[in-house]
C-alpha cells in the first residue's frame, strides 16, 4: 500500500506542477507541444535504448510474458472491433484511443511498484518489451501511414494543348518520317501499389525516433558482450528526462481551458477507462491462474495490468495531432482508478 501511495503522489507532485506551469503561462503557449516533441523525439528513443539494451531477453519466453502478450493482445483486439467494426472511427483515431486502452505506464509506475511491491522490478520487464517491441512498432506504422504528407510542388505552366487530328509518335533521327511505327519493347512490370506502400510506410516507421531506440536497444541486448557505460551514460542521462518531462506535459495540458471540441467522446472515454483499469487485470489474473501462476508471479502480471495509462500516449497524440482530449482523460481517470485497483489486488493476491 506504501509503494502505491509514494509512487502515484510523486507522480501527482510532477503533475501539479506542471499544471501551475501551465495556468500560469511561465513556459508560454507552445510549452506542451515543444516539450511533447522533446519527449518523443530525444529523452523517450534514449530511455529506450538504455532499458532494452539491459533486459534480459530470456524474459520474452516466460510464462508472465505469456500472460502478458495474451491479456494485453485480448485487449487490443476488443478495442479495435468496438472502435473500428462497431463505431467507425477512423484508423489513427482508433490507434491512439487503443494504446491508451493498452499501453501502461510502466517506466513511471511500474518500476517503482514493482520494486516496492515484489522487491524485484523483473515484473514490469514483460510489460516494457512487449509495449517496446510489439505495440509501439504497429501503432506508429499507423499512425505514420495516416500522417498528412506535405503537398508536392505546383505546376509552374499549363501543359501545351495537343493539335486537332492524330498524332504520330516523334521518329528517332535517321528514320523517315512516313515509315510504320515499330513497337517499342515491353518495359519492365512496374511494383505493384501495396508493395509501394507497404515500402513507404517500413521506411516511414523506421525513421520513427522511438522505434529507432528500441531496436537499438534490442540489438545491444542481442550482442554476446555488454556495452561499456561510458557509452550508454549520456543516453541513460538525457533518458532520464523522459518520464518527468512527460508528466509536465501532462499537468500542462490539464491547465488548458476546456472547450466543446477539447472534450473527449464520452464513449469513448469509458471503453477505454473500463478496458484499463477492469478488463485487463481481470483477464491477467484469469490467464495467469490458468496458465499456473501463484503467488508472487500471479500479484506480479495482474499489478502490472492494472497500472494507469502511460503519459506517453499523450505525448503521441499531440505528436500525431489525434485524440488528444481523449487521452489526456485517460491518463487522468485511470491514474485516480489506479489506487482502489492497486490495493484491491495487493489484498486478494497478497
Amino acid at each position: 500500500m506504501g509503494a502505491i501511495l509514494t509512487a502515484l503522489s510523486t507522480m501527482g507532485a510532477i503533475v501539479a506542477l506542471g499544471w501551475v506551469l501551465g495556468r500560469r503561462g511561465t513556459l508560454g503557449p507552445a510549452a506542451p507541444a515543444v516539450l511533447a516533441r522533446v519527449v518523443f523525439a530525444v529523452a523517450t528513443p534514449c530511455l529506450l535504448l538504455v532499458t532494452v539494451a539491459h533486459a534480459d531477453l530470456h524474459l520474452l519466453l516466460s510464462r508472465a510474458a505469456l500472460v502478458t502478450a495474451l491479456s494485453t493482445t485480448t485487449v487490443v483486439l476488443v478495442a479495435v472491433a468496438v472502435l473500428r467494426g462497431l463505431w467507425h472511427r477512423p484508423a489513427a483515431d482508433v490507434t491512439v484511443a487503443t494504446l491508451a486502452s493498452s499501453y501502461v505506464n510502466a517506466g513511471n509506475l511500474g518500476l517503482p511498484l514493482a520494486v516496492y511491491l515484489l522487491g524485484d522490478a523483473v515484473a514490469v520487464v514483460p510489460s516494457l518489451l512487449y509495449q517496446l517491441l510489439v505495440l509501439a512498432p504497429v501503432a506508429f506504422a499507423v499512425l505514420d501511414a495516416r500522417a498528412p504528407r506535405e503537398p508536392g510542388p505546383a505546376p509552374t505552366a499549363e501543359p501545351p494543348a495537343a493539335p486537332d487530328g492524330p498524332q504520330r509518335p516523334p521518329t528517332a533521327p535517321g528514320v523517315p518520317p512516313d515509315a510504320p511505327p515499330t513497337v517499342s519493347p515491353v518495359p519492365g512490370r512496374r511494383p505493384r501499389r501495396g508493395a509501394l506502400v507497404l515500402r513507404a510506410v517500413l521506411l516511414r516507421t523506421l525513421r520513427n525516433p522511438i522505434i529507432v531506440g528500441a531496436l537499438a536497444g534490442l540489438l545491444l541486448a542481442a550482442l554476446p558482450w555488454s556495452p561499456p557505460e561510458v557509452l550508454l551514460g549520456p543516453f541513460a542521462i538525457v533518458g532520464a528526462a523522459a518520464a518527468p518531462l512527460a508528466l509536465l506535459t501532462f499537468g500542462m495540458s490539464l491547465a488548458v481551458p476546456r472547450t466543446v471540441d477539447a472534450r473527449p467522446v464520452r464513449r469513448e472515454l469509458v471503453l477505454v477507462v473500463a478496458l484499463r483499469s477492469l478488463v485487463h487485470p481481470l483477464l491477467a489474473g484469469g490467464i495467469g491462474a490458468a496458465l499456473g501462476l501463484e503467488g508472487a508471479a500471479l500479484l506480479g502480471v495482474t499489478a502490472m495490468a492494472a497500472l494507469p495509462t502511460a503519459q506517453n500516449v499523450l505525448v503521441y497524440a499531440i505528436q500525431y495531432g489525434r485524440q488528444q482530449p481523449l487521452a489526456r482523460d485517460a491518463g487522468l481517470v485511470t491514474t485516480v482508478l489506479a489506487v482502489p485497483v492497486l490495493l484491491g489486488i495487493t489484498a486478494v493476491l497478497g
